[in-house]
């Protein structure tokens, strides 16, 4: 127990023990904030896209209500004037349909923006992490053969300080 006590490779291992206890608490923190900060900007943007859905799901059943109403109303202006009726039907029902796809060519388009920048901020979010934690190793084990090469040269020192003594 007392040469455990006087070794050097112990005492070593115990102040890097404790140097890990002390930078993880901290270190988790900030990463765990930084994950739910990009996590909270990613629902967002996907809320966002959703109501874009919502808002084309929603045009999409008014277009299709003012082309029923359109349909009725040419039937009775059909009473009157058939051949009007049917040419005005036929020119609403094209810039409807126009309209439509138009519309959701652009939510498709906006969804799919959406998803490309939520993607974006995962990678980027990800390589960050990534770039920290290496940074954080290459550190640790650099330190650690600082510590090697100091305690052998100590060591090979020993016998040279043994005998002068």
């Amino acid at each position: 127990m007392d040469a455990l006590l006087h070794d050097t490779s112990f005492w070593v291992a115990i102040g890097f023990v404790i140097f890990l206890l002390i930078v993880w608490r901290p270190g988790k923190r900030a990463i765990l904030g930084f994950l739910d900060t990009r996590t909270a900007a990613i629902r967002s943007e996907i809320d966002n896209a959703r109501k874009l859905r919502e808002e084309a799901q929603h045009a999409l059943a008014e277009y299709q209500r003012r082309q029923h109403d359109a349909a009725r109303e040419a039937e009775t202006i059909v009473a009157q004037a058939a051949e009007e009726a049917g040419r005005l039907q036929e020119r609403l029902t094209r810039q409807m349909e126009d309209s439509l796809a138009r519309r959701e060519a652009q939510a498709r388009d906006r969804i799919a923006q959406a998803e490309d920048a939520a993607r974006q901020h995962v990678r980027a979010a990800a390589i960050d992490l990534a770039v920290d934690a290496a940074r954080t190793l290459l550190a640790a084990e650099a330190a650690a053969q600082l510590d090697r090469s100091l305690v052998r040269e100590t060591i090979s020192q020993l016998p040279d300080r043994v005998t002068a003594a």
